[in-house]
C-alpha cells in the first residue's frame, strides 16, 4: 500500500518514464498497457494464471478507468468464463471467486480526450466483497455457469446478470473455442469472459470515499 500511495497522482505518463518502462502513442494495439505497467511498478507476479496477480498476498490487481464525474468508464474484466467440462463446477472453487475475494481497485482518470500517458493514477484502496456483495455475485455466476452447462451458452447476453455479465472475449469473431451445444456436443463458439457491470464498480468507489 506504500507504493500504492507514492504513485496517487502521478499520470501514467510520469509513471513510465520513472520505471523506463515503454509508453505506446495509443492503445489501439496496446490497450492492456495501463495495467501491464501498473502491474510491473507494484510488483504483481501471476501474468496470466487464473489466480490473484499477487498470488503470495492472495490479491488481485483491478484498474478502474473513470471520468471526470469520477463514475467507471467501461466494465471490469474479471476472468475466462469455463465453457466445458463444468460437472461439480462450483462458486466456491471458481477463478471469479478467487480474484474477487481481495482486489486492489486503482482508479485511473481515463476521459477519452486523453492520450493514454496523460491519465493520472487516483488513490488506490483493497476492498473485499461484504456479504450482499458475495451473494449477488454468487448468484451471477451460478445463474450463467447453469445457461453454459445446459448447452444454452447462444442465449447470454450482456443482459443477464445484475453485477455480473458474461461478453465475448476475443480478438476478433475468427477466434473460436469449444462449448457445450444444445445436445450435449461440443459446438464451436466465442471465447467469453465474466465483466464487472458499471453499476456494480460505481457502488465500490462510492462505499469506499462515501460519495
Amino acid at each position: 500500500m506504500k507504493r500504492v500511495d507514492d504513485i496517487a497522482g502521478l499520470t501514467l505518463g510520469e509513471l513510465a518514464e520513472r520505471y523506463q518502462f515503454k509508453s505506446p502513442e495509443h492503445l489501439l494495439k496496446e490497450k492492456g498497457w495501463p495495467g501491464q505497467l501498473l502491474e510491473y511498478v507494484l510488483g504483481a507476479s501471476a501474468g496470466s494464471k487464473p489466480v490473484p496477480d499477487f498470488e503470495h498476498l492472495g490479491i488481485e490487481l483491478k484498474s478502474l478507468p473513470i471520468g471526470y464525474n469520477g463514475k467507471p468508464l467501461e466494465t471490469t474484466y474479471v476472468s475466462v468464463v469455463p465453457l466445458t467440462n463444468l460437472t461439480g463446477a462450483t462458486w466456491q472453487e471458481s477463478t471469479v471467486k478467487k480474484k474477487l475475494n481481495h482486489v486492489l481497485w486503482l482508479p485511473v482518470l481515463a476521459e477519452r480526450e486523453l492520450q493514454p500517458v496523460e491519465r493520472t493514477i487516483g488513490c488506490g484502496f483493497l476492498w473485499q466483497p461484504n456479504a450482499l456483495q458475495q451473494a449477488l455475485l454468487k448468484r451471477d455466476w451460478e445463474e450463467q455457469i447453469e445457461l453454459i452447462a445446459l448447452g444454452r451458452v447462444d442465449e447470454i447476453s450482456g443482459h443477464l446478470g445484475q453485477v455480473m455479465q458474461i461478453r465475448p472475449k476475443a480478438a476478433n469473431s475468427k477466434v473460436t473455442t469449444d462449448a457445450i451445444g444444445p445436445n450435449g456436443k461440443l459446438i464451436k463458439t466465442l471465447p467469453r469472459g465474466f465483466y464487472l457491470k458499471t453499476n456494480f464498480t460505481q457502488e465500490i468507489l462510492a462505499q469506499e470515499f462515501k460519495l
